[in-house]
């Protein structure tokens, strides 16, 4: 498995108590199929006990880690027949990454949304046509039923697992002492806008233009100019973009502003509305709603939790 997909989520159940004294107390165990140590890919090895010596609870939460150990695991009979029977008694059920293959295996994720790593969302779709996979998420919650993407969104993940039980307020406070950007919404994209841009530069095509849009935040964005940019008709620019960037051009501009905006926030004490001109948002309110929809809170929340000047 590995190791930050274990320690990432502990640390977060770990410090919550901290942050909501007297309710905020997890306790955390570590189950392999027959207990003793475990590799993870770092070469740490974990000490856990034998599944058979916990019985779920239904205040209890399952939480199945990531690893290129999981593929062969999903074909070991008796734990999916453990986890199938066991998860019926908890809570709530999570897996992180490429967890969700065992999860898939034990019929947990039957007809519901589902998020694993970017990389491996075909497979696990092709694996298992009844789960609907989702392609871009960094969490997704169906039910009782918790999924992420990879590594470090198992983080995300938890923090979201502790705002359900203890509040926006703890979540935020937790995730702050983890220099963690507080809180990922579920529906932001598993790439930052950066990213997205360093990997374009392998497409000749399109190698300009992500790096183009962030300063010219001001201009007008639209698909149309974005198209006559390219030299391309709308709809051809429009599926080439997003056969290239994995992005719609529209939620590449977005995105693009969203990020701007947040570095605006947290290094400068700009009034907000004066932060939305300078990133192409048609008005405070648009920035506010964008914010919303993309991180999960308002860009005033956004300022309070991020900024040097607080």
């Amino acid at each position: 498995m590995k190791l930050l997909d274990v320690a990432g989520p502990l640390q977060v159940f770990c410090d919550a108590e901290e942050y909501a004294p007297g309710r905020g107390r997890y306790e955390s165990r570590l189950l392999s199929a027959q207990g003793g140590p475990v590799a993870t890919d770092t070469g740490v090895r974990l000490d856990p006990v034998p599944l058979d010596s916990l019985r779920p609870e239904p205040r209890d939460t399952l939480i199945v880690p990531d690893g290129n150990g999981v593929y062969k695991t999903s074909g070991d009979a008796a734990l999916v027949t453990w986890l199938g029977s066991r998860a019926a008694h908890a809570g709530r059920v999570a897996r992180t990454c490429t967890g969700a293959f065992l999860l898939a295996a034990a019929g947990l994720l039957e007809g519901r949304r589902a998020v694993t790593r970017w990389r491996r969302c075909d497979r696990l779709q092709d694996w298992q046509p009844s789960v609907q996979v989702e392609q871009d998420p960094i969490f997704v919650q169906d039910g009782a039923v918790w999924t992420s993407a990879g590594v470090t969104a198992g983080i995300h993940l938890a923090l979201a697992l502790v705002e359900h039980d203890l509040g926006r307020d703890v979540a935020l406070e937790l995730a702050r002492n983890l220099v963690v950007h507080s809180k990922r919404a579920g529906g932001q994209s598993q790439f930052s806008q950066r990213l997205r841009r360093q990997a374009a530069d392998t497409e000749d095509k399109f190698a300009e233009l992500p790096k183009w849009i962030p300063n010219h935040l001001q201009d007008d964005l639209r698909v149309e100019r974005l198209a006559e940019r390219a030299g391309m008709s709308s709809r051809t620019f429009q599926r080439a973009f997003v056969a290239c960037t994995g992005s719609t051009p529209a939620r590449a501009v977005s995105a693009a502003r969203v990020e701007a905006a947040r570095e605006l926030l947290s290094e400068t004490s700009d009034p907000v509305k004066t932060v939305a001109h300078r990133c192409g948002f048609a008005t405070e309110e648009q920035m506010r709603r964008t914010f919303q929809r993309e991180l999960g809170l308002a860009p005033s929340d956004y300022r309070r939790t991020w900024s040097r000047h607080s």
